[in-house]
């Protein structure tokens, strides 16, 4: 699905930027969190796959707050009235008499507090890995609400437009390879370091609990095992909203979709319309392959920047060629790196060894893992355990030598490519001990 218009809504004297997905029988208005952009979190294959599975079983109504992403800049903190406001000026800009709310992290406490305040507007509510009390607020269990995240979270701010929540946020972009830069890019669009500050201070401070015992509209309360907002939040609303059912999802991250999309969605789905499509995600066999350029800082320092550039850019044709040659797709650049999948694993340590040859001869020595496995095609994007096994075996090669898995080794047997053994490793993340070969030989090439 191509990314949707972006518009506007008039909330006073401030605009509000919001898009329309999808056209199903029930509306479905998304209050994100903290972070938020209309137009960057369609570059993300996750929360893309998220919102549009969402979109499949409603008219979704997704807004970027005012103060944040590509609404109106504001001066201070703006109040929950004002961003109440916005609610309503969003769905009636896009003619929603009534619709079902979605409140995610810090977004939880403002559909919390509409729902209770305009309920002949609100058909039901689902709040998501939400936040209702903050840690300086009077009276709050801090540590069992909180647990070390406010410390953490205020070094993230010393540090902002770096990319660090990302770690605490969306682990499992982290594990997928996800440049921090890109992700820096992301909390720069989103706000400026002064708005980043002011908002956290106001989460910390936020107390909605009063306010819940008079939610009077269907709930669904949903949290992480073991996302950085611990699950306690979610108990405490459950706990709170009369009626409220309450799910405890496994999984460690924050943000929507970037674990397990359909499990979140379709739980959404399920409270929504008393149904689930339960449609499996597509699959496909593939081999994995990882290059990342070794000690790439270092020999940025000693080049420079412009130097530096033109090399890497050198470097990237060189792989793009190679990845044509062996027929293999290029699915993500990670700056100095690639991701790309095969449909043939001799075809993709060729590749490997062809680029790892080609990028000596410009000075510089790339390392590669591969791994084949079943694969979840994410839009152009791949996920699955495969896509992180291969990604932990490329972290354990050498400079210069191209890593394979012991899956690799057994399906290229008879292909003549010569493989040393290398030893069984524990790979981060990963169940077990993996045994490990080497490209030794290149006569199979």
């Amino acid at each position: 699905m191509d990314k949707p218009q972006t518009r506007y809504a008039k909330s006073a004297d401030v605009n509000v930027a919001y898009q329309v997905v999808g056209d199903g029988p029930l509306d479905l208005v998304m209050a994100w969190g903290w972070l938020q952009h209309l137009d960057l979190q369609w570059a993300e294959p996750t929360i893309a796959t998220f919102l549009n599975r969402l979109a499949s079983f409603s008219r979704l109504i997704i807004f970027d707050k005012r103060g944040v992403g590509l609404s109106d800049p504001v001066q201070g903190t703006p109040t929950f009235e004002e961003r109440m406001d916005d609610i309503r000026a969003v769905m009636d800009a896009v003619g929603s008499e009534r619709a079902a709310l979605l409140g995610f992290s810090e977004g939880a406490a403002l559909t919390a507090l509409y729902a209770a305040s305009h309920p002949e507007r609100t058909t039901a509510l689902i709040l998501y890995d939400g936040v209702v009390v903050g840690g300086l607020a009077e009276g709050a269990p801090t540590e069992e609400l909180w647990g070390d995240r406010m410390g953490r979270s205020r070094a993230d701010l010393d540090r902002w437009g770096e990319g660090d929540t990302m770690d605490w946020i969306a682990p499992s972009l982290v594990e997928r390879g996800l440049p921090k830069s890109a992700w820096g890019a992301f909390e720069r669009a989103s706000m400026s370091p002064g708005m980043a500050r002011a908002l956290w201070d106001a989460v910390e401070r936020l107390d909605v609990r009063h306010v819940l015992p008079t939610i009077a509209v269907p709930t669904l309360v949903m949290s992480h095992s073991q996302s950085a907002i611990p699950p306690a939040q979610g108990r405490l609303m459950a706990d709170l909203i009369p009626g409220a059912r309450y799910i405890e999802l496994p999984g460690r991250d924050h943000l929507p979709g970037a674990g397990d999309p359909e499990a979140v969605a379709g739980e959404i789905e399920e409270f929504l319309t008393g149904a689930r499509a339960r449609a499996e995600p597509d699959r496909v066999l593939a081999t994995v392959l990882f290059t990342d350029i070794v000690d790439s800082t270092r020999r940025a320092s000693e080049l420079g920047d412009r130097a530096w550039l033109q090399l890497r850019d050198r470097h990237d044709a060189l792989v793009r060629a190679q990845l044509e040659r062996f027929r293999g797709r290029e699915v993500k650049h990670t700056g100095d790196g690639f991701v790309a999948s095969f449909d043939g694993p001799a075809r993709a340590i060729r590749c490997a060894c062809s680029v790892g040859d080609e990028a000596r001869e410009l000075g510089i020595e790339v390392r590669a893992g591969l791994h084949t496995g079943e694969c979840e095609l994410i839009g152009d994007d791949l996920g699955g355990l495969a896509v992180h096994i291969a990604a932990r075996v490329g972290a354990k090669a050498g400079a210069g030598e191209v890593l394979v898995s012991g899956t690799v080794k057994d399906l290229v047997m008879g292909s003549g490519i010569d493989l040393v053994e290398r030893g069984d490793h524990e790979l981060k993340g990963v169940p077990g001990r993996w045994q490990l070969y080497s490209v030794g030989g290149r006569d199979g090439r």
